[in-house]
């Protein structure tokens, strides 16, 4: 018995017959795999558009000054999605 706990969603009758097509071209193995890419789409998208405000942030901000590790190591931290 899988330990992977379970949601329940409900589609119209169109996404449903488009998310079966896009399992039967197999590139996706089940209904649930993806369902997990278009999640994983979703929270990369959400980093980019975090990382793009606090570019635009920055660059409002004035003029530039030296970084020093600390703002290295969170930029870091923020590309890599462990921020933010």
């Amino acid at each position: 018995m899988s330990s992977t706990p379970t949601m329940n969603i409900a589609l119209t009758e169109p996404l449903r017959l488009y998310v079966a097509q896009r399992v039967a071209s197999g590139e996706y193995g089940s209904t649930s795999e993806y369902v997990r890419e278009l999640i994983r789409k979703d929270q990369r998208e959400q980093r980019a558009r975090r990382l793009r405000a606090l570019l635009e942030e920055g660059l409002a901000s004035g003029p530039a000054t030296a970084d020093t590790q600390a703002d290295q190591d969170e930029l870091t931290a923020i590309a890599r999605g462990d921020i933010g």
